[in-house]
């Protein structure tokens, strides 16, 4: 930070839980923090959205145990501000619905610190949006009353009347009111409201461990404490929440309640991570690859000074591509030097990074493997034409080798270099000791090598882990290197591509 910047602090709330509720503004106040301050609450997944070098001070609460106190909290952010940082103080659901944003934002101001507030999605309307329930029904419901069902224990007297409250809103929502449950239905009972009305306690919403329960307000608490059903929940009481019999939808998605380890670079992951997201499952983003350039760029701008002396040019991968491209445009090229060159490609997201160019491959085998596009070229039997293969710097040598053996010249060029990320292990290893992951998945050797190679120090830990999940691997070669690092491997698609392999996963938990 500069000498003499003025320092502003973004409230910014992040949603209910489900990272995909995070609003763009409150992503792009975390792409510009110098300090990410955050609560239990607010998602840990966010923190990708930083910066590599800003600090991230965890100052959650949870079960009544407070990690930094609000008073803490309050002057740490006031501090850093004037030091001259940009401040994001991260809440979970919205700064200023039952949390402490107002206090803050108050000590703020006082203290002279510049400030912003983005409000994010309350848990209040998205956790029973996706217990299908909605809060308001022409039918049903023309008002809603949102309370709180913990007040600061420091007051008298409570500023809830409950009595008004059990007459006078169609639908109740109550937030951090679990642990208050028996007196909340006494009171809205002893307040007039039928004791058959419908209710729900909607435990952890938004995110793959949500937990429904539902029933009246004469038996709601015996449910709840059957199901154990615990803080952090939203209760619903109403008519709309006879609606859920009809319109419930998260819980019922075919990954719902699945944990599942992704190892693919981050760049790639993103797809892959939305696609199995939206069918239900709490994905962990543990990539064991970074693509970055190669050694050297030697050899590859030999062969691109020289590429009218080559008649085809293959590709394993679609980071070959980009990287080919993006090394073609560095030396003042562009595609148009590619003309009259003949374009392979392993498989169709190899062949797709071609498309979004303008240029349709040549060449894409019916098996998407190095054997498959070596057995084209034995069928082509053009011997003699020179062939450019950039890729990876260390990859299979079996491409470029049966080519060799049937008479073609191959120079194999590196454009770009797979290699372990500095990432910390720990929390995921966490996870995996603890048992409460369904399933890791590999999308090339790469990824399993790296994976074992993270957890060097843990071998013997990591075969004990594994072996209580399920392991996915996107194709035969991927999963005979899982076999060698002793993995049992659960599936394989019979398509190498992510889309398969999604597929896939969903057969496998839907046929259990």
């Amino acid at each position: 930070m500069m000498a003499g910047k003025k320092g502003r602090v973004y409230l910014v709330g992040a949603g209910p839980g489900d990272p995909g509720l995070l609003t763009i503004k409150g992503k792009e106040c975390l792409s510009l923090a110098d300090v990410i301050i955050y609560d239990y609450l607010a998602n840990r997944q966010f923190l990708k959205y930083a910066r590599k070098d800003a600090e991230a001070i965890y100052v959650g609460k949870k079960g009544g145990h407070y990690t930094v106190s609000q008073e803490e909290i309050s002057a740490l952010i006031i501090d850093r501000a004037r030091k001259g940082s940009v401040v994001v103080r991260l809440k979970g659901g919205d700064p200023f619905i039952f949390g402490r944003g107002g206090e803050e934002a108050l000590e703020l101001k006082r203290a002279g610190v510049d400030f912003e507030v983005v409000p994010g999605v309350t848990s209040a309307i998205a956790v029973p949006a996706c217990a299908g329930i909605p809060l308001t029904h022409r039918d049903y419901a023309s008002t809603v009353a949102f309370v709180t069902g913990h007040e600061d224990p420091k007051k008298k007297d409570s500023a809830v009347d409950w009595d008004k409250l059990a007459r006078g809103a169609g639908t109740l929502v109550i937030l951090m009111g679990v642990a208050n449950l028996p007196q909340i239905v006494q009171e809205l009972i002893a307040g007039g409201r039928p004791a058959e009305t419908r209710v729900a306690v909607i435990r952890t919403g938004t995110t793959p461990e949500q937990k429904t329960v539902v029933g009246t307000l004469e038996d709601i608490v015996e449910r709840a404490d059957k199901d154990n059903i615990t803080s952090p929940a939203v209760i619903v009481v109403g008519d709309v929440v006879g609606l859920r019999e009809e319109l419930e939808w998260f819980e019922k998605r075919p990954l719902f309640g699945r944990r599942i380890i992704v190892t693919r670079a981050r760049a790639q992951a993103s797809d892959f991570i939305q696609n199995l997201g939206s069918l239900g499952a709490d994905c962990i983003e543990f990539p064991t690859i970074e693509i970055v350039a190669p050694e050297s760029w030697d050899e590859a701008d030999k062969a691109i000074e020289n590429l009218a002396s080559y008649h085809w040019l293959l590709f394993t991968s679609s980071n070959g591509v980009n990287c080919f491209v993006k090394r073609l445009e560095t030396l003042g090229r562009d595609i148009r030097d590619l003309k009259g060159l003949k374009i392979g490609a392993i498989g169709p997201k190899t062949a797709e990074a071609w498309h979004r160019l303008g240029i349709r491959p040549d060449l894409i085998p019916a098996e998407y493997r190095a054997e498959a596009v070596a057995e084209c070229f034995r069928v082509m039997k053009s011997k003699g034409m020179r062939i450019l293969l950039p890729r990876a710097a260390k990859a299979r040598e079996i491409l470029p080798d049966e080519l060799n053996k049937m008479g073609f010249h191959v120079d194999v060029v590196p454009v770009y270099q797979n290699v372990k990320p500095d990432y910390d292990t720990d929390w995921v290893g966490d996870v995996l000791e603890r048992g409460v992951v369904d399933m890791v998945t590999f999308t090339s050797s790469s990824t399993v090598t790296n994976f074992f190679e993270m957890f060097e120090d843990k071998k013997t830990d990591l075969h004990k882990w594994m072996s209580r999940v399920a392991v996915a691997c996107i194709g035969p070669v991927t999963a005979e290197t899982a076999r060698e690092k002793g993995l049992s491997v659960d599936l394989t698609p019979p398509e190498y591509t992510i889309e398969a392999l999604t597929e896939s996963i969903v057969e496998y938990f839907t046929a259990e």
